[in-house]
């Protein structure tokens, strides 16, 4: 089955009998049993529920997985993927990664003993100068939040395995339609579901996939144990959501060219960073591992009062801080998705007071140029 059907039928495996298109909502915290030692293959939600597990098994069959994971929240199956790991051990992370995630990393999982190393990771030589006998994983943002840097999903997974450690890839920006890790070699997948996944920006969602039935059972514990798992009308939600992923993924991508092909040659933009230029540096490595090149771009102005014109000024673009539904939102990540990071790794990474990302939407694109140009301004 083609990645498009697949979006629309999920994994064609429905436990549904009773002929409903759109798979039910199973609004049931517990299940009854038949009576003793029997049981309908469900107990409790915090462990099962069929509306959830018809869409981990959507999920699972559209990144090549044989497990998924649906939780409350990206950050949600972020904490959980973190109790793979064990005080002392050490993981290697793209340097340039959502804030989040970042967050997460430096506040909770350092208290909890493991150790981080935050790096270019497009750059082969200096990953493996950092791996250490303590290092059990690589985790790669490619296309990286804010920066759109990409980093060789197959060349990393090699190093990875050569040296007994899982390559992680938080797929979010490009979603299994545009990019699969799992079949480049890459061992676990995570998402943001509330992204392109879901693609309406009206709830939150996260995901844990991976090729290994044993790293699979060990993140089922752990996610029966800490209990963040995705509600069952949420979980209709993003699929539902899924069923439009193929043709939302190619429209943003259109706009997106479109967008920033526009911003390269306005007077007042000074970079425009977006994997589908060929100016790109990293495009040759795009092309070789992807299908498609998302709908995310940031680019720099030629001043911080430019910023707060932009900001204030955009009328179908809504100033809001996330990604990847329907509608145009652009952001500030200095003081929104990057805030908390401290002001001078901020400016090494190019986070700086006149940079903005853009998640362009599905809208007309000549109605989102003329708000750029209107807000921008001459």
């Amino acid at each position: 089955m083609r990645k498009e059907t697949r979006c629309v039928h999920g994994a064609n495996d429905s436990k549904e009998t009773n002929g409903a298109v759109s798979f039910p909502i199973y609004q049931s915290a517990t299940f009854s049993h038949p009576g003793l030692g029997e049981s309908t293959g469900y107990d409790y939600s915090r462990l099962q529920n069929p509306t959830r597990e018809h869409l981990e098994k959507v999920m699972a069959a559209l990144e090549n997985g044989v497990g998924a994971l649906a939780f409350s929240s990206g950050m949600a199956a972020a904490s959980a993927l973190m109790e793979l790991f064990v005080p002392g051990d050490h993981i290697i992370v793209s340097s340039d990664t959502y804030g989040g995630t970042s967050r997460l990393f430096r506040n909770i999982s350092v208290k909890n003993g493991l150790k981080f190393d935050f790096t270019d990771t497009s750059d082969i030589e200096l990953v493996e100068s950092l791996i250490s006998e303590d290092t059990k994983a690589i985790f790669i943002e490619t296309p990286t939040n804010p920066m759109m840097h990409v980093s060789d999903i197959s060349r990393l997974s090699a190093l990875a395995k050569a040296n007994s450690m899982l390559t992680i890839v938080d797929n979010t920006f490009l979603t299994p339609y545009f990019q699969q890790p799992l079949s480049l070699g890459a061992d676990i997948v995570l998402h943001s579901g509330t992204k392109y996944l879901g693609g309406h920006n009206d709830t939150l969602a996260g995901f844990l996939v991976t090729k290994s039935p044993e790293i699979s059972e060990k993140l089922r514990f752990i996610y029966k144990t800490t209990g963040a798992c995705l509600s069952p009308f949420d979980s209709w939600l993003i699929e539902r959501g899924i069923k439009t992923l193929a043709l939302r993924m190619e429209k943003h991508q259109k706009n997106a060219m479109g967008a920033a092909r526009w911003l390269e040659n306005h007077s007042k933009v000074r970079k425009v960073f977006y994997i589908g230029l060929e100016s790109h540096p990293d495009y040759k490595v795009s092309t070789s591992q992807t299908s498609g090149f998302g709908g995310m771009i940031s680019f720099e102005v030629d001043s911080e009062e430019t910023v707060k014109k932009v900001l204030g000024g955009v009328r179908l673009i809504s100033y809001a801080e996330s990604l990847g539904g329907v509608e145009s939102l652009i952001t500030y990540p200095m003081l929104q998705t990057h805030a908390d990071l401290p002001m001078e790794e901020r400016l090494s990474r190019g986070i700086n007071e006149k940079l903005l990302r853009l998640s362009v939407g599905i809208e007309d694109l000549e109605d989102i140029v003329e708000d750029l140009a209107e807000a921008l301004g001459d």
